[in-house]
Parts: structure tokens; C-alpha cells; sequence
């Protein structure tokens, strides 16, 4: 069987944390699909068996792809639509993997070429409009939510990736029967072609205070994350725990820069570590160390994906109670808290001082039971199945 990945993502970037696309594409590989990848010419080249990387033109001098809607996005989806069409007329597809906005186009070309069409829905493009004020028009976000819905019932298979999103799938009529809840639960590391080729050395970690213990905080650092609840509520903790100790894994230099400033002004800067954005397994190695892991989300409602990592990790989690987090966690598995300081300094304390470990235990648990790779590839067996792919082989 053969497949086109359609990813209007920088791949492989973990700056545009497209891991769901290389996870779905990793695991499809596994049962036996011939796969072409079509993605924008930003990124790492990656190595999975079975799988041939095609790219559009970098387009260097108009800056990096951000997260979120943008102009620049919009002008990529142009170049990957063409470069799509060239694929679709020189090769005969059994289904197109279609992740995020180029679902657009794809509904469009699916009569043109006779492929069955699986929506990878990472989020909604309407609510991704309003969320990051790329436009207030309502009649653009009537339009998109016109042709998301359009999309939905023209798949022949739909993925989603929480459950504020499924529940949005599933209430919608003729789609909600072919539809799958497949969470991005795996973090397994990601082999980039040239560290296969040994072209690029272990990243080395920063030293850290001995006798401290440390809260992590690890993932983007844009505004939605918390990182501004995070600092005033870290200062008021270690106020009352002087061997606390906050660790800030990611973020690009302009971020890291305007937080370590904010950090300095609250009178922090010897008892917090920005180290900026590293590789995986670096972030895994200082997530590793950690007595206490945070997640201080402010907004959203697709669940993070560090969460599925910190939940799996047997350390003890403090997330804010908000949509994001609690279609996942509850009071048995981490430590809630109130988007806000106070509160936040309180759950910090009490994972500090050994509340949480429980919770890690019963937190590793769930994991393994609902999201572990295991389970993940099942649900991605039950949706080739779904699309008539017969599959070649099973994965380990």
C-alpha cells in the first residue's frame, strides 16, 4: 500500500513541534505502508525506513516558520499544494495523510485523483484564527469553519488529537463515525538523518546547583505557557523552600532573554536556570533530574504534549486546573492548581515536600494504560484498517 503525508509544518523542527506528523508517520511506516512525505523545506531531515522526504523551496529569506497562523504559512501552502498535485499525477495513491490546513486542498483534489482522505486535526483553523488575533473578521472565520465542517464529512477517516476536539468531531453529523481520539502520547526520540550519519555530537548539559531541589519546566516559551505566572509564583516558593531551584528548558533567544530579564527584576537570577532551546535528549535528561515538574499553561484546549512525557515519568506533576490539562489529568494523578501565583506557589510547596508522589505513581500508571505506544499503535491499526489498508506487517 502507498500513502502521501501531506505536513504544512518545519520538519523536522522541534521549534514547531511537528511530533505528532513523524509519530503517525513513524508507526504507518511500521505496518507496512510505502510512504512519500510532503512537507515544507524548513527542518531536519529524518530517518524512518520506508519513507521518502520531499520538500518545497526553503524560502530562507523570509524568516522561519512560526507557530500558528501566518501569511508566510498561507504562501508555503501555495508551493505545497503545487508540489502535491505534481505527486498526485505521478503516482497512485491508496490514501492521502493529510495533517492540519492541507486538509483544504486536499478535499478538493480527492475527486480529481480517487484517493480516500485521512484528516489529521491537530486543532481548529477557525479557533487557531481568533486564538492567535490573526484576524477579527468574522466572515473569514465563517468561511474556514464552513470548509473545516466541508472537510470533516469528505474524510474517510478522521484523526484528533484531545478531547475538546473530539467532542467537536463527533458532534457533527457524518463525521463523527469515522473518527479516532489518537492523543500525541509518544515521546520516543526522534533520529534525525545526520545523527544516524554521527555528524553531530551529544549536546552537554549545563551545570546545576548541587543540594537543590529542582522544579522543570520544559516546552515553548510563548505567551499561552504560563511562563509569567511561573516566575511570581517560583519566587514566592522559594522564599519558603530556599532550596528550591526553577530550571527553564526551551524557549527561542528573544524569549529567553525577555524572561531571564523578568526573573532578574524579581530578584531570582541565582535561583533560576534559563538554558534556552536544546535537543531531545537533553530536555529528557533535565526533565530526568527534576524533583518536581510544572506546567503553568494559562490558556488553550489541546493538551500539551509534555504532559503525556511528565505523566509517564514517576516525578511529581503541578499543572494548572485549566481545559488544557484536565481533559487528561485529575486531583488522583498531579498536583492542580488555579491559574494563578498564590496558588501555583502552594502546589509547588506541597510537591516539594513529598504530596505528589502518589499522585507520580498513579499518574505512571494511567500512562500506560491509556497512552502508551502500545495502545497508541493499536488506534492507528484500527484507523488503516478503517481506510482498507492491509497491513504488511505489525510493529513491536
Amino acid at each position: 500500500m502507498k500513502a502521501l503525508v501531506i505536513a504544512p509544518q518545519p520538519f523536522f523542527s522541534p521549534r514547531g513541534t511537528p511530533f505528532s506528523v513523524y509519530y503517525r508517520t513513524l508507526v504507518t511506516a511500521e505496518f507496512g505502508v510505502d510512504i512519500d512525505l510532503l512537507t515544507y523545506g524548513e527542518g531536519e531531515d529524518v530517518d524512518i525506513p520506508g519513507v521518502r522526504l520531499h520538500r518545497i523551496p526553503r524560502f530562507a529569506a523570509l524568516g522561519n516558520v512560526k507557530i500558528g497562523p501566518s501569511s508566510l504559512k498561507a504562501l508555503l501552502d501555495l508551493f505545497l499544494f503545487a508540489k502535491a498535485v505534481a505527486l498526485l499525477a505521478r503516482n497512485r495513491y491508496d490514501f492521502v495523510h493529510a495533517h492540519e490546513e492541507s486538509v483544504f486542498f486536499c478535499r478538493f483534489l480527492k475527486p480529481l485523483f480517487g484517493f480516500r482522505l485521512l484528516y489529521d486535526m491537530h486543532s481548529s483553523l477557525p479557533q487557531q484564527l481568533r486564538n492567535f488575533e490573526f484576524t477579527e473578521s468574522r466572515v473569514i472565520t465563517f468561511i474556514f469553519r464552513r470548509l473545516e465542517e466541508s472537510c470533516l464529512r469528505a474524510a474517510d477517516g478522521v484523526i484528533s488529537i484531545c478531547p475538546d476536539l473530539a467532542r467537536y468531531v463527533e458532534g457533527l453529523p457524518g463525521a463523527g463515525d469515522k473518527h479516532f481520539l489518537i492523543e500525541n502520547s509518544i515521546f520516543e526520540p526522534v533520529r534525525l538523518r545526520k545523527d544516524a550519519a554521527g555528524e553531530e555530537g551529544a549536546e552537554a548539559p549545563l551545570p546545576l546547583p548541587a543540594g537543590r531541589k529542582l522544579i522543570v519546566y520544559a516546552g515553548t516559551l510563548e505567551p499561552y505557557q504560563g511562563i509569567e505566572l511561573l516566575l511570581p509564583a517560583f519566587k514566592e516558593a522559594v522564599s519558603r523552600e530556599p532550596a528550591a531551584f526553577l530550571l527553564v528548558v526551551g524557549g527561542s533567544q528573544e524569549q529567553v532573554r525577555a524572561y531571564r530579564e523578568q526573573a532578574a527584576g524579581l530578584g531570582l537570577a541565582g535561583d533560576c536556570l534559563f538554558t534556552g532551546r536544546v535537543g531531545q535528549g537533553l530536555a529528557k535528561h533535565y526533565a530526568g533530574r527534576a524533583a518536581v515538574l510544572v506546567s503553568p499553561r494559562s490558556s488553550g484546549t489541546n493538551t500539551p504534549l509534555k504532559i503525556y512525557e511528565q505523566m509517564a515519568s514517576g516525578i511529581p506533576l503541578v499543572a494548572t486546573r485549566i481545559h488544557s490539562h484536565t481533559q487528561v489529568l485529575n486531583d488522583d494523578v498531579a498536583i492542580l492548581v488555579d491559574p494563578e501565583p498564590g496558588a501555583m506557589a502552594a502546589g509547588l510547596l506541597s510537591a516539594l515536600g513529598g504530596e505528589g508522589s502518589g499522585k507520580a505513581a498513579r499518574a505512571r500508571q494511567l500512562y500506560q494504560e491509556r497512552y502508551s505506544p502500545a495502545a497508541y499503535k493499536r488506534k492507528m491499526r484500527q484507523v488503516l484498517e478503517l481506510l482498507g489498508t492491509a497491513c504488511v506487517e505489525s510493529p513491536a
